[in-house]
């Protein structure tokens, strides 16, 4: 179920109603019940193969904290293999199997393996990593085995981060299904108003820009550099509102029921540099890797070549996890890169700004920063974008024409050949949207926004509701448009 869809402005209040009236101890069910609905109308038989892993991940828990010494070890083995599997199957098998088959077509050979006829079931990656991060806690001593089969199953079925994140750990979720969540109009209020926001992002700024980058990086060949370039800032910002629009919904939803999910994304756009990008973009995951993968391959506790070896082996796994395909693995080895290459640089950088006088002016110094930055992620973000590795060098061939192009027009005077059927008119709008997103975070990171709205008068904060609620009747971009996300 899509949260821009009508099925869910039916779905949410009645679960959510119910969720209330019921007593405390059938609420768990309720829930349960409600997330499988919510899963199943998607491919409503994948559900089995979500209950397999949870079984799996069930009895592994309980085994885990019962035995002792090498046992413990297999355990989490066992269980770590039974969802890398799943995993593995649905979303790489082809990739690995198509990437063989072309190496026996290079040489010749005709015994090519057969492709699997199977779609990827929704948000796989996500609650898959949701409960290797149970098993792993359970075998670090940090959690309890949880002995409710029912409430371990919500643990890992809540419909609102079910399908998208964030992808929670057990310490901050499992204890608060067994909470008795009363009525509580803070949270109504608070909840509603971040969902409220989440759906403004995605239908009338994420979809809406989609109507600019979708055509354009769909057939990349049809149009100019400037097109390409402008089509790869929109992106940046679609797949920003996209998804933390997911995780506004997300936690929003949770909130009006008491439930508290982690933050996922903190203005990511604003960061001066790659490291504190990923410490505010997709939190959940970023953190999850870091606890998971790079810390137990040593962090950086080891000798420099090997910590730039973890660094740039969890970008490449990160971008494998985004997808199977090539251009997943160059997004995040590009990530990888840029952050090995700003530890080796650091004091190369600090003395030329210290030279040039760049950080003389603070605010000229972080100013610059965050533009490099932008640049940077929002290069990478074109290999994420495209279809194909093809298409993405294609695009790069092309911006990297831009100057030639921006001569052209200064000198005829004429845009017509820059091929933009039925967008010009979309351009406009799409630039005043990111700069009121972006009036909005400055607000929000300099005046501390949510405190200071709370204090405005209740005629000033209910006119700001309805004037989102109306630009989003009126102005959003509807047709059931898939949150971007939902792919991994």
């Amino acid at each position: 179920m899509l949260f821009n869809s009508f099925d869910f402005f039916l779905f949410f209040p009645i679960v959510t109603l119910l969720y209330f009236l019921l007593p405390h101890k059938f609420r768990w069910f309720h829930l349960l019940v409600s997330s499988c609905i919510f899963y199943m109308y998607f491919i409503p038989i994948y559900i089995l193969i979500l209950f397999l892993t949870i079984i799996i991940d069930y009895i592994a828990g309980i085994m885990i904290e019962n035995a002792q010494n090498a046992p413990r070890k297999w355990y989490l083995v066992m269980s770590i293999v039974a969802n890398v599997g799943v995993l593995a199957i649905f979303k790489y098998y082809n990739f690995f199997v198509g990437n063989i088959n072309d190496a026996f077509h290079l040489t010749n050979a005709s015994n090519a393996l057969p492709l699997l006829n199977i779609v990827l079931p929704i948000g796989l990656s996500f609650h898959t990593f949701q409960a290797m991060s149970y098993t792993i806690e359970v075998y670090r001593g940090n959690q309890k085995a949880e002995r409710h089969f029912g409430i371990y199953a919500l643990y890992v079925m809540f419909y609102p981060q079910l399908v998208a994140g964030p992808i929670e750990r057990p310490q901050n979720i499992l204890h608060q299904f067994y909470e008795k969540h009363t009525v509580d109009f803070n949270n109504i209020y608070k909840g509603l108003r971040i969902m409220l926001w989440g759906m403004f992002k995605k239908v009338v700024i994420a979809d809406r820009l989609a109507l600019v980058t979708t055509p354009i990086f769909n057939k990349p060949e049809s149009f100019s550099g400037i097109a390409l370039c402008i089509a790869a800032v929109f992106f940046a910002f679609e797949i920003f509102c996209d998804f933390s629009g997911y995780s506004d919904i997300a936690i929003g939803a949770a909130r009006v029921m008491g439930f508290r999910l982690m933050t996922n994304f903190n203005m990511p756009y604003h960061s001066r540099n790659i490291s504190e990008f990923w410490k505010r973009w997709h939190i959940s995951l970023s953190t999850w890797f870091k606890d998971y993968l790079y810390i137990p391959l040593g962090g950086n506790r080891v000798p420099l070549p090997r910590m730039y070896f973890n660094l740039f082996f969890v970008f490449l796994v990160s971008g494998f996890w985004h997808g199977a395909n090539w251009t997943f693995l160059i997004w995040g080895a590009l990530h990888g890169f840029y952050l090995i290459f700003a530890l080796a640089t650091k004091k190369y950088r600090h003395n030329v700004a210290q030279f040039f006088k760049i950080n003389s002016v603070k605010w000229l110094d972080n100013l610059l920063d965050v533009i490099i930055t932008f640049i940077l992620v929002d290069f990478a973000w074109i290999f994420f974008r495209a279809g194909t590795l093809s298409d993405s060098i294609l695009i790069i061939k092309k911006i990297m024409n831009v100057p030639a192009e921006i001569h052209k027009v200064w000198l005829t005077k004429k845009i017509a050949f820059l091929n933009l059927p039925g967008i010009p008119n979309l351009l406009l709008p799409c630039f005043c949207l990111i700069l009121f997103l972006e009036f909005v975070h400055i607000l929000k990171a300099k005046y501390k926004f949510d405190e200071t709205f709370y204090k405005k008068p209740i005629w000033f904060r209910w006119g700001i509701y309805y004037a989102a609620i109306i630009t989003i009747v009126f102005f959003g971009v509807f047709g059931k448009h898939q949150f971007i996300y939902f792919q991994f």
